[in-house]
C-alpha cells in the first residue's frame, strides 16, 4: 500500500465543505443543547410535580436511548405523521435535543452548588423570583458549569459523523463518498482522523485552561 498525495489533493475540496458543515452542526447543536438544557433544569425546579414528572420522564427517556435511534425516528418516522424536515435540520435538532438532557444535569449541579446563603440574601432583599434567578443564581451557576459544557461540545463534535446515516455529508460522510467513488480509502479517512484530532485536542486544552482560570 502506498500513500497517494494526489488523492489527498482531490479530496480536499470535499473535505473543506464537510468541515464547514461539521462546524455548523456543532455550533447550532451546541446552542440548542445549552438553551434547552437550561429550560429542562429550570422546569425540574418548579414546585408542581405535574411539570417535574413529565419533564423528568422525557429527559430520562432521551438520555437512555441511543442517539442513532432518535435520529432515525425523527428522520424516518415523523414524516409518516406529516412532520418533515431536511436531513441537516433533523440532524442538528437530534444532536441538540440528545445532549440537552446531559447539559440539564450539568446546570442542575451548578444551581445546587450555589450557597444557600445566596438564596437567603436574595429573599432578605425582597428580590422577585425572576430577578433572583437572573442576577444572583444563574450567573454563579453558569460560571461553575462552563468547563463541563465545553466537554459536551467536544463530545458532540465526535458524534457528528452519525449524521452521515441520514445523508448529511459532514466530514466523515464526505470522506466515505469520495472513497467509494475512487476506491481510495486510506487517504480521505486519514485526513478526517487528523482533522478530528486537530479540532478536538486544542478544544480540550482550552476547556482545561478555562477550568483552571474559573477555579482561581
Amino acid at each position: 500500500m502506498t500513500w497517494d498525495w494526489g488523492a489527498v489533493a482531490d479530496f480536499m475540496p470535499r473535505f473543506w465543505d464537510g468541515l464547514l458543515l461539521t462546524l455548523q452542526i456543532l455550533a447550532i447543536g451546541s446552542l440548542i443543547s445549552f438553551a434547552l438544557g437550561l429550560v429542562w433544569a429550570l422546569l425540574m425546579r418548579t414546585p408542581s410535580r405535574w411539570v417535574r414528572w413529565p419533564v423528568g420522564a422525557v429527559t430520562e427517556f432521551i438520555r437512555n436511548t441511543p442517539l442513532l435511534v432518535q435520529l432515525f425516528f425523527l428522520f424516518y418516522v415523523l414524516p409518516e405523521w406529516g412532520i418533515t424536515f431536511s436531513a441537516l435540520a433533523t440532524g442538528v435538532f437530534a444532536i441538540g435535543l440528545h445532549y440537552s438532557t446531559y447539559t440539564m444535569q450539568v446546570y442542575r449541579a451548578g444551581i445546587e452548588a450555589v450557597p444557600v446563603g445566596q438564596w437567603e440574601a436574595a429573599t432578605a432583599l425582597n428580590l422577585p423570583t425572576t430577578r433572583t434567578w437572573q442576577v444572583v443564581i444563574l450567573p454563579q451557576a453558569i460560571r461553575r458549569v462552563v468547563p463541563a459544557l465545553g466537554n459536551y461540545v467536544i463530545a458532540m463534535l465526535k458524534d457528528t459523523p452519525i449524521l452521515m446515516t441520514i445523508t448529511v455529508m459532514e466530514m466523515l460522510g464526505s470522506a466515505r463518498l469520495f472513497a467509494q467513488e475512487n476506491f481510495q480509502f486510506t487517504e480521505p479517512l486519514t485526513v478526517i482522523g487528523v482533522a478530528f484530532i486537530l479540532i478536538a485536542y486544542p478544544a480540550s486544552l482550552l476547556v482545561r485552561a478555562l477550568e483552571r482560570r474559573l477555579v482561581r
